[in-house]
């Protein structure tokens, strides 16, 4: 039999030979760019953002951890309004200097990243003097008496104690009770996760904590009507609330509540500096770090933000938190987002190394001298507190002070007998308090635009901070990840129209 091969199906055989030995030699085409990573974007290294960092790394499920995490610091270090002083080769806290007995979250931080905890001063050999002045005279002194011996060390105290009753009477159990209970309520965001709920809104917030009516009211009103005496008011209340946050009574009744429990017994602090704990949160939370890189713009821009830096960069995130108080930041949005007007109380901490003056005190000799010096409410005195933070010897200290106003040279020099190192820093610590407060919502923008710093209206710590970011966490991991909350909350929200707001 003869096969007759046509001349069309010769050139179709050698095209399908031809396209059989490019395909086998040729590789196959690129598969397309695999999608990148969500990307959640901190401005601030503060405790606000790092606690984020790590209740975000630390939450979220294994369906939705595949996400990474930016922080922008516009200065070298991190640690916010946590920082240390170096003076004369002694290293102090500088900023958030102490932490309570019942900071759960710090103490959970200090055993996660094997920090030290610095004990309190009342587990040292001294026991420290408090004098309250009011510029002209101690209106009222405790004893001082440096001993080993622990039996000596209760009996000073136990005699402080004494004394401390026969001037304030028994409204300091009251003021103990008040405080107490205000610690209680505040504990209720610990609970568990199943039976907390998630929290849209500052007030929502503190409402589920029974919290929210102390900031309708000031300090000084809540503890006339819990029947303080009023010169456990305007003394040893006043000193506490000036040391603490630089403000007076009037601040609001949450703050000022915070504000007396931070004079409990058994404060303590990180050895080496609280910083330690944002630095060791944010190494061990999986976090790209940007130092020295400040964010000037947030743009929304279809399902991203865009975060553009004063080093001309720009970042695109599809989370954006702000976790530094706007108060003082000159951050532009894009569209412009709305909060109360809020302005920050400045404290200008002092430290020098010298030796006070007796005669400033109308005292003739230094050793009579309070370790710890507070004032009363009077707009003529030039500090809030004195402080001794060492004794090198009799004839050398180091003092910190603590002032609403800068202390020039002049003041210092009639303070001080001599000053061998003088340090200066101005911190735009913690909000002016003033009620009835208002708060900034904790989503910004009603999509994906978050705002830690909100919490501060109601009471301004590290502790409090890492309260907020705890919540915040837990708001974006729900509301963009889609991640089952263990609990939502069906409170209202409460906004004012007619309250005073800035755009920014």
């Amino acid at each position: 039999m003869v096969v007759v091969t046509s001349p069309t199906l010769i050139i179709l055989s050698l095209l399908l030979l031809l396209l059989l030995s490019v395909s086998a030699t040729d590789p196959p085409p690129p598969l397309p760019p695999p999608a990148e990573p969500t990307a959640v974007c901190i401005v601030g290294a503060g405790i606000g953002g790092s606690s984020l960092a790590h209740f975000l790394r630390l939450y979220s499920s294994p369906d939705h951890a595949d996400f990474r995490i930016r922080i922008f610091e516009r200065s070298g270090v991190v640690g916010g309004r946590m920082a240390t002083v170096n003076v004369s080769g002694d290293i102090f806290e500088a900023g958030a200097s102490i932490l309570h007995p019942k900071n759960f979250y710090a103490l959970e931080y200090t055993k996660l990243l094997n920090l030290t905890i610095k004990e309190p001063s009342s587990s040292s050999s001294s026991s420290p003097s408090l004098g309250i002045w009011d510029g002209k005279k101690f209106v009222f002194k405790t004893l001082g008496f440096d001993s080993d011996l622990p039996f000596v060390q209760k009996l000073v105290s136990l005699a402080n104690s004494v004394l401390t009753v026969l001037r304030y009477g028994f409204s300091l159990l009251k003021m103990e009770t008040f405080v107490q209970s205000t610690v209680a309520k505040f504990l209720r965001y610990y609970e568990s996760r199943e039976s907390r709920p998630i929290f849209e809104s500052v007030e929502e917030m503190l409402k589920w904590a029974g919290l929210y009516n102390l900031t309708t009211t000031t300090l000084g009103l809540k503890l006339a009507d819990i029947r303080l005496s009023p010169l456990l008011i305007e003394e040893l209340v006043t000193v506490i609330t000036r040391i603490n946050y630089g403000q007076s009574v009037a601040i609001s009744g949450l703050a000022g509540a915070v504000s007396l429990a931070g004079a409990d017994g058994g404060l303590w602090s990180i050895k080496g500096g609280n910083w330690q704990m944002a630095s060791g949160l944010i190494d061990h939370s999986n976090v790209a770090l940007h130092l020295h890189e400040e964010i000037e713009s947030i743009s929304s821009i279809q399902k991203y933000y865009e975060l553009n830096s004063t080093n001309g960069k720009s970042y695109k995130c599809e989370v954006a938190v702000v976790a530094t108080p706007l108060d003082e930041v000159s951050i532009q949005f894009t569209p412009l987002v709305s909060i109360p007007k809020r302005s920050l109380q400045h404290t200008h901490a002092t430290f020098v190394k010298g030796l006070l003056n007796p005669e400033y005190f109308g005292l003739d000799a230094v050793s009579k001298i309070p370790e710890l010096v507070g004032t009363i409410e009077d707009p003529d005195l030039p500090f809030s507190s004195i402080s001794v933070l060492k004794r090198h010897d009799e004839k050398d200290m180091t003092y910190k002070i603590f002032s609403r106003k800068p202390l020039d040279d002049d003041v210092l020099d009639t303070i001080f007998s001599f000053r061998t190192e003088t340090i200066r820093i101005n911190w735009g610590a913690y909000p002016h308090y003033n009620a009835p407060e208002e708060f900034a919502p904790f989503i910004l923008d009603g999509r994906h635009l978050y705002y830690v710093n909100a919490f501060e209206n109601a009471a301004s710590t590290m502790e409090t901070s890492a309260v907020s970011a705890e919540n915040i966490a837990r708001l974006i991991l729900s509301r963009f990840f889609g991640q089952p909350p263990f609990s939502s909350s069906n409170l209202e929200s409460h906004s004012d129209s007619g309250t005073l707001r800035v755009d920014l």
